[in-house]
């Protein structure tokens, strides 16, 4: 098999290498040198980071293998892949596909190399970057999966992680989902076209989809028991660990002085989609009308002539987003899992209005578990929301559902839980070879 993979390594100049506190070489007794491969997505960027922070103060090597403008934290070893000079073509979904697809392009094309002169014990792969995978198989090197979103391990009764559709095990859930799947399949024909490629270059058999190209040791996920569908097929490769991140804790601002006699409701779309003002706009008048007050955060995405139009009480370009949940009594968000999870572990109820990727998924999983309400794309109305606002301030089984995601959730390891995973595979498979030998 290396045989066939160094047919197709590329003999372009070496990487550039960014100098950081840990430099590939010799490592200690015990030490492992982990390779990162993640997309540059800032939100699994910082869950990667969390689990590399981990590995090096035991004293691992953390080695990240990204785009040259990916922005990982400065004191992590980066190798970064040659830019991408393609012109983008299309807009919004279908360009961010193209893109996915050439960046595994150039990551099997120069991976090889680069991996093989690095050596690593274990390749920790995002499951939205299947270069992972293929380039685990293809060159014999040990990778977990890790899952900064929804998981895509495959399971029967659960849909697609874009879909906002509801968990169905019957049939016809099955025939529902497996049409999900064949428009799926035609709207990533750029990726799959790579990835079968790659595949069949390297001899790897058929490989199509991001789950083809999973870990077959296991997924490593963020995500809290009894938040994601029932997975009675999948879940036994699948260590739910909670959020990864676990930052210090963050001062409230000084200029934001609630009333605490009334509700405290916190509008954040994310840092891409704060540009939606429109739609801020109708939550707080909304929010206002049921005599709440709202602090809204669009992510620097306004102007400032833009943001005063939204009619909220604290409209901010960034807030201490963990430090004003702890003070909130609700959060409209977008649905994505980072700030989701921020409001598991707070125990905050949540409307979900999601907006794109796997926000659909997410909401799905908001209102099944009990933990807040969504709202599709066709009941964003002002009306709308007032009324899913009020049952959701006015019903406390929302708050009490989400009060108790947030003590299961302060029951998890996180990351340390991952490096945990991470160290039992490896002294187990040691052994075993050990002892083999």
């Amino acid at each position: 098999m290396r045989r066939r993979v160094q047919e197709h390594m590329t003999t372009a100049a070496p990487f550039p290498v960014r100098s950081c506190v840990a430099i590939p070489g010799p490592l200690p007794d015990g030490a492992l040198r982990i390779l990162m491969i993640c997309p540059p997505l800032p939100s699994h960027l910082r869950a990667f980071e969390a689990i590399g922070n981990e590995l090096l103060a035991r004293g691992h090597q953390v080695i990240f293998l990204a785009e040259p403008d990916a922005g990982v934290s400065a004191h992590h070893v980066v190798h970064a892949l040659p830019p991408d000079t393609a012109l983008p073509h299309g807009r919004g979904f279908i360009r961010d596909i193209r893109a996915g697809a050439r960046r595994t392009d150039r990551l099997c094309r120069f991976g090889p190399q680069i991996i093989t002169e690095l050596s690593p014990d274990l390749i920790l792969g995002d499951q939205t970057e299947p270069a992972a995978g293929l380039l685990s198989e293809a060159l014999g090197v040990r990778m977990l999966s890790v899952a900064c979103a929804l998981p895509f391990d495959p399971e029967p009764g659960v849909p697609l992680p874009f879909l906002g559709w509801p968990y169905d095990p019957t049939e016809d859930g099955l025939r529902r989902n497996d049409g999900g799947q064949t428009v799926a399949r035609l709207l990533m024909t750029p990726h799959r076209k790579v990835i079968g490629d790659w595949a069949n270059r390297w001899g790897l058999g058929r490989r199509e989809s991001f789950a083809d190209c999973l870990s077959p040791l296991g997924t490593l996920a963020q995500t809290v028991p009894g938040f994601d569908f029932p997975r009675p097929v999948s879940s036994g490769r699948l260590v739910e660990l909670g959020p990864f991140r676990r930052n210090p804790p963050e001062t409230f601002p000084r200029d934001i002085k609630p009333d605490t006699a009334r509700p405290l409701v916190y509008v954040s779309l994310g840092t891409l989609q704060g540009h939606r003002w429109p739609l801020m706009a109708r939550i707080a008048r909304a929010c206002r009308n049921l005599g709440a007050q709202v602090i809204v955060s669009h992510g620097n995405m306004l102007e400032a002539a833009t943001a005063a139009r939204i009619d909220a009480d604290w409209v901010r370009s960034f807030v201490p987003q963990r430090a004003v949940l702890a003070r909130a009594d609700l959060c409209v968000t977008h649905g994505g899992l980072n700030t989701t999870l921020e409001c598991l572990v707070q125990g905050v109820p949540m409307l979900a209005i999601p907006l794109a990727h796997d926000q659909p998924g997410v909401a799905a999983r908001i209102e099944r578990s009990g933990v807040g309400l969504r709202l599709c794309r066709m009941s964003r109305g002002q009306g709308r929301i007032e009324a899913a606002l009020s049952r959701l301030l006015s019903e406390p089984g929302f708050a009490a559902n989400a009060r108790g995601m947030a003590a299961a959730a302060s029951q998890l390891p996180g990351a340390a839980g991952a490096v945990e995973q991470i160290e039992r595979l490896l002294t187990l498979r040691g052994r075993n070879a050990a002892r083999a030998g």
